[in-house]
């Protein structure tokens, strides 16, 4: 046929979406390295708080007994803070202590729409989106809660970090929540964010909290604690995702 390409011909644009190779790097952004309980309770300081995912499912008694369950932090610091979660006995948990907890799947936006909470000045997103079969739906559902002028902060674990590189060489293991489904670079979150109408507005990354050793060896211990260690000085050093914990905020476009 006249003018037809030949079917060995690539499409205009350099590739098979016209992408060429120069558009697979991208550079990543300025970024330090926080203690994420800290940097989530002054982000929320005196202000209206929505935290999704406030169970923390399976590691919610490691956290109460340590200290660390970040609702609880929350709490003592936003100046009004509702839970959202899928956890049944969570949030009858809460409940029962005082807090204000509703069960909803935070992936089903009608869902989310259906509870009439009023809009937030930040909506944290906690160690959540990487549990997820539907993320993009979850940040659709997310959208009515955040005021226009509030932010979505989402932590999650940073798939560059070196916990697992280190773990798949030196031990061909892999760390992981049992509940994982997805693991997120710094550029695949933004990407996603901005395809369901979210601008990025700042990224932290984090060394994250060795929990109890379990039935690891003292050794294996000893490693991953020295990993983390060598996550936080590469993050003095300028090399901040090399961590293995990712914070992103994000408003409305």
């Amino acid at each position: 046929m006249t003018g037809a390409a030949s079917p060995a011909s690539p499409p205009p644009g350099g590739g098979p979406a016209g992408y060429d190779a120069d558009e697979l790097a991208h550079r990543l952004p300025r970024a330090r390295v926080v203690d994420r309980l800290a940097f989530l309770v002054e982000r929320c300081r005196g202000a209206r708080v929505v935290h999704v995912g406030f169970a923390d499912a399976g590691f919610a008694d490691e956290q109460r007994r340590a200290g660390r369950w970040l609702h609880a932090h929350l709490a003592g610091a936003a100046a009004s803070l509702v839970g959202l979660d899928a956890d049944p006995d969570g949030v009858e948990w809460a409940r029962a202590a005082g807090y204000e907890a509703h069960l909803v799947d935070c992936t089903d936006p009608a869902a989310v729409a259906a509870l009439g909470l009023a809009p937030a000045d930040v909506v944290v997103a906690g160690e959540i989106i990487e549990h997820l079969d539907a993320p993009g739906p979850f940040l659709d559902a997310l959208a009515p809660l955040v005021a226009p002028e509030g932010e979505l902060v989402i932590t999650t674990p940073n798939s560059y970090g070196l916990v697992n590189v280190a773990a798949s060489i030196g031990l061909g293991m892999e760390v992981n929540h049992p509940d994982h489904v997805v693991m997120f670079t710094w550029r695949t979150l933004g990407e996603l964010l901005r395809r369901h109408g979210w601008e990025v507005t700042g990224t932290a990354t984090y060394v994250p909290t060795l929990r109890s050793r379990g039935s690891r060896s003292r050794l294996e211990a000893a490693a991953v604690r020295g990993v983390l260690g060598l996550e936080r000085l590469l993050g003095r050093l300028g090399r901040p995702f090399a961590c293995d914990g990712l914070i992103v905020s994000a408003r409305r476009r």
